[in-house]
């Protein structure tokens, strides 16, 4: 792309060089810079990319784009000076791609919780309404039938325009993508048109990154700040959250709720393990999805497909038809009647949801066995918190490990024992190793009993001291029971 085109309508400070040469590619990391590439250094929280400049150059870029100019110019290498460059590059990958967020109708989720759920819902919603679609999430991106390996929660702005630039491509006519508070806050989704933002809750979470839940609720709320006119923000007003998202937005605004007025009002008719009988604007039907979270989850996605023009029976007709999402209270019976469900609970107020949810289907009679721990070079204050959620909800809790990375995984462990209060310590044990958890849950357990395995959901790793290994919480019920049931 000629770099004159590729700045249309980006501001610049100062300029030097040939505006009519050719860019290969846009990069923002040196070691992946190739001849011919423009390089942009970004100021990031470990290292700053203007000390890499040099070397990008040795190794071919041909256009630099920094807020600081270097003291000695390279002669035949063109040098942009910017005011923000992790602004600038995501108005630049879009320029580059083709502003491929223009020619679709991109939807954001952004929320603590149901982001994977409500993004994946919308997804399969719109495949059963025969509408070619694109899904960006923490599990995994699809472009249509195709499906690539999940890297980020929010990919980099590079990357999400590639994907988007593809679906168009393909075809696509709408994009569903989880927004996390990382993304925004490092400037991932710059540049991005979204046709409309929906808005989940806001609870205790990734305060190891924002320092205070005040800039946690911040960074949110920017998202929907610099939404344009044309857009529409989908707020849950049952979050205390909901209508502070609302507050400076330009986008036309639509509620949703289950206990408050809203323009798009759920109620639960009938809830167990297999489904619930749910009414969503005075209209009944019938879901395999469960527990009052995922009625969160559909309401979301009822609304934004309405509010994309769609009939409201026609959704909900899709909506009936719709799986379970992998690691999202996935249930599993075994042939001795013990219930086990998989979630990827990894936070206080998703570890209540979840045992809330499980407790108002399960009738006393059934004891409820949780097995849970709390992640590594994360935030600390949650840990103590998901000790007293879990025992004080729990017939029995088991703590073990969950991802420790480079963590001691015994100091994490004592963290969330200090929150077990006194009259609830009876009721919980610890055991390191997640497998030896899962394997004295399910010898605990007799039929009808209720085995939560929380934290992990989706993943088919552990991290331990930095290192991947294999295991997936589902994969490891089946193998022990079959194991221990013959």
């Amino acid at each position: 792309m000629i770099l004159r085109e590729l700045l249309h309508k980006i501001p610049v400070l100062e300029t030097f060089g040939n505006f009519d040469s050719e860019v290969s590619e846009l990069v923002f990391d040196s070691r992946k810079v190739t001849e011919g590439s423009l390089y942009i250094a970004i100021k990031g929280t470990v290292s700053d990319g203007h000390s890499y400049i040099n070397s990008a150059i040795e190794k071919g870029a041909k256009t630099i784009v920094c807020e600081v100019l270097p003291e000695n110019l390279t002669e035949d290498i063109n040098y942009i000076q910017v005011k923000n460059s992790s602004k600038t590059l995501g108005k630049l990958a879009s320029n580059f791609y083709g502003n491929p967020s223009e020619n679709l109708k991109l939807i954001g989720v952004t929320g603590t919780n149901g982001k994977t759920t409500a993004s994946t819902l919308l997804f399969d919603i719109f495949k059963n309404l025969g509408y070619q679609s694109a899904l960006i999430s923490t599990v995994e991106y699809r472009i249509g039938d195709e499906v690539i390996p999940s890297t980020h929660t929010t990919p980099d702005v590079i990357r999400l325009n590639q994907m988007l630039a593809k679906a168009v491509e393909k075809g696509c006519e709408f994009a569903f993508m989880e927004v996390s508070s990382h993304g925004i806050h490092q400037d991932r989704i710059e540049g991005l048109h979204f046709a409309m933002a929906g808005f989940t809750n806001l609870t205790h979470d990734h305060l190891d990154y924002h320092k205070t839940f005040e800039e946690y609720l911040k960074t949110k709320k920017r998202f929907f700040d610099e939404l344009p006119e044309t857009a529409v923000a989908i707020t849950n007003v049952d979050d205390k959250n909901g209508n502070v998202m609302l507050q400076n937005t330009k986008a036309k605004k639509k509620t949703y709720a289950l206990k408050t007025l809203a323009d798009y009002h759920g109620k639960v008719l009938e809830v167990d393990f297999n489904g619930m009988l749910l009414n969503f604007n005075g209209k009944e039907f019938w879901t395999t999805l469960t527990g009052k979270f995922n009625v969160y989850n559909l309401l979301l996605a009822f609304a934004i497909a309405v509010e994309l023009g769609f009939n409201e029976e026609e959704v909900l007709q899709s909506i009936s038809t719709l799986k379970r999402v992998n690691g999202r209270f996935e249930t599993l019976k075994s042939d001795g009647g013990i219930f086990f469900v998989v979630d990827y609970a990894h936070t206080p107020d998703a570890l209540e949801n979840v045992l809330d949810s499980i407790n108002e289907i399960r009738t006393k009679n059934e004891r409820l066995i949780t097995v849970f721990g709390c992640g590594g070079d994360r935030d600390h204050d949650k840990r103590p918190e998901m000790g007293k959620i879990a025992t004080r909800k729990s017939t029995l809790s088991i703590i073990t490990t969950d991802n420790p990375r480079t963590e001691n995984p015994t100091e994490i462990i004592k963290e969330i024992e200090a929150g077990v209060e006194p009259q609830n310590f009876s009721k919980f044990t610890v055991i390191p190793d997640r497998k030896e958890a899962i394997k004295m849950a399910i010898k605990f357990a007799e039929p009808k009993d209720i085995v939560l395995v929380a934290g992990k959901g989706h993943e088919t790793y552990q991290e331990i001291n930095g290192v991947k290994h294999h295991f997936d919480d589902k994969e490891t019920i089946i193998e022990l029971y079959k194991l221990m049931s013959k």
